[in-house]
């Protein structure tokens, strides 16, 4: 059985992958530079999800307005170790998350088809005061999966669930260290 609250994420010994979906705006202006420049916004919280099925359910497979492209977001362990030390559950109390620079929430993981299932994903919110670390220490490379996932789901659409499913980053149990579970792990 999979446990419930489990980071699952295409990782390597250096990197892990997070996924982000913008508008094409803002992706066509990252993918040409190489990381996060204007009209991506560094005065507000990103989200970062290291579940690819997450984000196809939450982009509705980048069809979703303002989020039709997706991008693979390889960045450092260290800088993902970094932002899980200094977050706070979403179910905190408001003063703590007020002063988090770093949120995370529990979500269902989900189907190609978008069903819930009995296991959840973690949502990583960077705060402002760290997006620059983010976006210019942190990330190492920038890959625009639209056209596999558009792909993808044509596949889903075409009942070819099989063929489509060759298409997703292999995704398997993250390393986290101990004292960051304790960080990030809701209390039952």
């Amino acid at each position: 059985m999979t446990p419930q609250h489990q980071i699952r994420a295409d990782y390597d010994a250096r990197t892990i992958v997070v996924y982000q979906a913008y508008s094409p705006a803002i992706a066509d202006a990252a993918l040409r530079a190489g990381r996060f420049v204007a009209p991506f916004s560094f005065g507000r919280m990103t989200w970062i999800k290291p579940s690819f099925m997450w984000l196809m359910h939450r982009s509705n497979w980048a069809r979703k307005p303002g989020q039709e492209r997706v991008l693979a977001v390889r960045i450092t362990r260290e800088g993902w170790e970094e932002a899980l030390s200094r977050a706070v559950l979403t179910t905190a109390d408001p003063v703590a998350m007020a002063r988090a620079a770093v949120h995370v929430q529990w979500d269902p993981e989900r189907s190609p088809r978008g069903a819930a299932l009995n296991h959840y994903s973690i949502q990583v919110g960077i705060g402002r005061h760290l997006i620059r670390t983010f976006t210019d220490d942190w990330i190492v490379g920038l890959t625009d999966l639209t056209p596999q996932i558009r792909k993808a789901s044509t596949l889903i659409q075409t009942g070819q669930a099989a063929k489509a499913q060759r298409l997703f980053p292999a995704e398997r149990i993250y390393p986290t260290p101990r004292t960051l579970e304790d960080v990030i792990s809701p209390r039952n």
